[in-house]
């Protein structure tokens, strides 16, 4: 099972960046093998799929609600997986989690939850004046 460590959330201002990683260690195949995800979950909502990043230097997918705001990267010699958030909303305000499922694509849709084994802790954003 890939181990997942996400960081970089914080406290920012309405329009603010921030950017996450999600790094990855263990697993039985390589990072480059998987494809990631990133999820978020606001208290007394349902978990929302936010982006997701095939694997190799495949496509990406994005939900509605972050689509020319958020954009997905990673770093296959790294092994690391980044969400960049621009123009944060209060909205935005959440739990991100990233995910990683083996041999998987974003085929123009963020998977649902359940298509993905192996989870991270999650990191906390607020958006707050």
């Amino acid at each position: 099972q890939m181990q997942l460590v996400e960081s970089g959330g914080d406290l920012v201002q309405p329009g603010g960046s921030l950017r996450l990683s999600c790094a990855a260690s263990g697993g039985p195949t390589e990072f480059r093998f998987y494809a990631v995800a990133w999820f978020r979950q606001a208290p007394g909502k349902e978990r929302e799929g936010i982006s997701c990043i095939s694997l190799g230097d495949g496509g990406e997918a994005y939900g509605e609600a972050v689509k020319g705001r958020f954009t997905t990267s990673r770093d296959n010699v790294k092994n690391v997986a980044y969400l960049q958030m621009n123009s944060l909303q209060e909205d935005d305000t959440a739990e991100y989690i990233c995910a990683a499922a083996e041999y998987a694509y974003c085929s123009g849709i963020v998977p649902p939850s359940d298509e993905f084994d192996d989870w991270g802790q999650g990191t906390q954003v607020t958006v707050s004046s």
